[in-house]
Formats: structure tokens, C-alpha cells, sequence
């Protein structure tokens, strides 16, 4: 089969197309992959910067969709379904294989590629809103990089499990425009965001950015505010004077999400399913973002280092 290889830490140009032996485990499930999800973790990996450090020569991709070509006994899915699953190594190849409570079916109107941009994202933005954020209904939820595969995501999460109003805080008017489409209510531009949004005016504050808007983000917060940790794409961690939350009331609340669900066995199935039928109804619709073949897997890359991608960025197989 044919395989997207990092055999050295030296960038995304380094990648290599190999042909290498499908995999092959009775326990798993064997998937025919048709999209392959390129996200942070994996750009870091040709860097050697991700916490995660596999043996070089390695296939990354953790995140795939394609039809199930075998299952073991007990699975909850066929050969024949249309999936989506977590191999969480291995997924930038034709063959993949998967955990049987990682693998899920499909619903018949969401595309493979939707699919491939799903479980990840929504899964962190579900994790974080309901489970850290503890979103109530009618409450205001701004969203940093809302563009984005998170920020996307956590726009329609917010709003299918009830926010009043969604703030997308995106760095160019074409990305707002992004953001509304995918449900939120308004968009401002990051320079300036808490001019625009006001002091004490949002309930939380969902953050994959970081950086230098970190304490503006503190200040737009209400008593009993939460500021939800997800990441540093813009590459600074910003630090908080904790006085802004004992004067405030305010809370920064960190959202590590694979840690906690990958190390609680069917913790993902239940966010799955809580998810479910608003995938099904098309409430949860992933904004799938520039599609790449996997020849091109170094231009993918590329498209999430120069920030120049929105939603979600997809490796295509024929």
C-alpha cells in the first residue's frame, strides 16, 4: 500500500511516499481508507515537537474515514459500513487499522471527507464546552480562530446544545464569513476584539489561539466566566495574573482532551453519542477545509503552517 513516511524531524518537506506492507490485526478493525484528517499534531511530528514520539520510520495519522474490509468478532461495526476512526497512528496510508470502540459508523449523509474531519474536532469542542465549560442554555460563547477546525466545530457544538450567541473572533473579514456559515451569530476581527465585544459581555471563551489576546480574552469574561484552554496555535503560551480571577470570579479551565478520553476506555463512545443526532440532523456539519491526494501531503501540511487553511485540512484517497 501506499504510505506518507517521517524519517526524519526535519519539516513537512522531509515527508516521504513509501509503498509498505498493509497492516493487519485480528483485533482490530481493518478500514479502506477514503480521507485522512492533517491536523497540529501531525505537523508537529515532522518536527519532533509533538508530545508524542514514535520510532522513526513512521506513518502518522490519527484520524481517518473509509469502509470497514474486516471487523472481529463483538464489533459494532460490518465489513461494508462506512466509518470513521481513530487509529491514532498510521492513518496517512490506503489501509489503516483501528480499535473496535474507536471505530464508528457513519451516518449515510455525511461524506467521507465530513467524516474524517469529525471525531477530533467536535469531540475536543464537546469535551470543552460540556464537560470543562459546563455550557448552560442562552449563555454567550466567544470563539477564537473560529475559522478553523476547532473553531468551526465548537460554533456548532455551542449552538446545537444550546448557547444564545455565538462570537467568532477571526483575522480576516473572508474568514467571518467562514464562521457565519458555520452558525455563528456574528464575527469581529481579532485586532480590537474586546473594543468590539465589551468588557464583562460573554459567559465563555473558547481558545485554541493563545498569545498576546489572552488577558483581553480575561476581561470580556462575566462574574463566573470561563476561559477554556484548548491550545497555542498562535505559538507563545500566555501567562495569567491570577488576581484577574479572584477579583472577577472567573475561571481559565485547561481542556485536554485526548489525554483524559483516550486514557478512559469508551469515554469517546459517549461523546459520540451524545453527538449523534445532531450529525445525523446536520446540525454538527464539519467544515471541511482544502482537500489534498496523499502525493501531496507536504503541501497539506504546508497549507496548516502558513495558516492559510480553514476548517478542516483532508488527505483524499482514490
Amino acid at each position: 500500500m501506499r504510505a506518507i513516511h517521517i524519517s526524519s524531524l526535519d519539516g513537512p518537506t522531509a515527508i516521504e511516499l513509501v509503498d509498505v506492507p498493509a497492516p493487519s490485526n485480528p483485533d482490530l478493525v481493518t478500514i479502506d481508507v477514503k480521507a485522512a484528517g492533517v491536523s497540529f499534531p501531525e505537523l508537529l511530528q515532522t518536527r519532533g515537537l509533538y508530545q508524542i514520539k514514535p520510532e522513526l520510520p513512521f506513518i502518522p495519522g490519527s484520524e481517518v474515514s473509509g469502509v470497514v474490509t474486516y471487523a472481529p468478532d463483538g464489533a459494532a461495526v460490518a465489513v461494508g459500513d462506512r466509518v470513521a476512526a481513530l487509529p491514532l497512528q498510521g492513518g496517512f496510508a490506503e489501509t489503516v487499522v483501528a480499535a473496535p470502540d474507536l471505530t464508528f459508523k457513519l451516518p449515510d449523509n455525511v461524506s467521507f471527507e465530513e467524516g474524517t474531519s469529525y471525531i477530533f474536532n467536535y469531540g475536543t469542542s464537546y469535551f470543552a464546552l460540556i464537560e470543562r465549560g459546563h455550557l448552560a442554555p442562552g449563555e454567550t460563547v466567544l470563539i477564537h480562530g473560529a475559522a478553523g477546525g476547532i473553531g468551526t466545530s465548537a460554533t456548532q457544538v455551542a449552538k446545537a446544545f444550546g448557547a444564545g450567541r455565538v462570537i467568532a473572533v477571526v483575522s480576516t473579514d473572508e474568514k467571518g464569513a467562514i464562521a457565519l456559515a458555520a452558525g455563528a451569530d456574528e464575527f469581529v476581527l481579532a485586532d480590537g476584539f474586546r473594543e468590539a465585544v465589551g468588557n464583562a459581555s460573554v459567559d465563555i471563551v473558547v481558545d485554541p489561539v493563545g498569545g498576546d489576546r489572552f488577558t483581553d480574552s480575561l476581561r470580556t469574561l462575566r462574574e463566573h466566566g470561563r476561559l477554556l484552554v484548548i491550545g497555542f496555535t498562535a505559538g507563545d503560551i500566555p501567562t495569567v495574573k491570577v488576581n484577574r480571577l479572584l477579583l472577577n470570579n472567573v475561571s481559565v479551565t485547561g481542556v485536554g482532551w485526548g489525554a483524559y478520553a483516550l486514557s478512559r476506555p469508551g469515554h469517546i463512545a459517549k461523546e459520540w453519542a451524545a453527538m449523534e443526532e445532531h450529525l445525523s440532523s446536520g446540525a454538527l456539519k464539519p467544515i471541511v477545509g482544502p482537500t489534498f491526494p496523499l502525493e501531496k501531503a507536504t503541501e497539506a501540511l504546508q497549507s496548516l503552517e502558513g495558516r492559510s487553511a480553514t476548517g478542516k485540512v483532508v488527505l483524499t484517497f482514490d
